[in-house]
């Protein structure tokens, strides 16, 4: 079973996300921000993280900075799913190192497939 952490601070779509993801065969944790995020990454290695950018605390990007700079995540798939479409934000998160930028509103069933096609 594939492990997933999804990072959103907007509660209605991680349930969304959370539902949909374990009706996919996924082992779904949460988290709120990226501080939550890295306090998983201390006991676990996940093969998917879905992050948001906008959030408290720890945005995605600085997120993303602090998982890419630990060799024992080199293999973990880093998807954006964020509200910020500008051309400059999306090219800034693949160059940062993610694997996928997805951007808000999008179809979770799409989404899913997107991050199937990963493996």
């Amino acid at each position: 079973m594939k492990k997933i952490i999804i990072a959103d601070d907007e509660h209605k779509i991680l349930m969304s996300l959370e539902y949909s993801f374990k009706k996919n065969g996924y082992d779904v944790y949460i988290a709120r921000d990226g501080t939550e995020v890295l306090d998983f990454l201390k006991t676990m290695v996940p093969d998917v993280i879905l992050l948001d950018i906008m959030m408290p605390n720890l945005d995605g990007y600085s997120t993303l900075d602090i998982i890419k700079q630990d060799e024992k995540f080199k293999d973990t798939k880093v998807i954006f799913l964020s509200a910020k479409n500008n051309p400059k934000d999306i090219e800034k998160g693949l160059e940062m190192g993610a694997n996928a930028y997805v951007t808000k509103p999008y179809s979770i069933k799409k989404l899913i497939q997107q991050i199937e096609e990963l493996f």
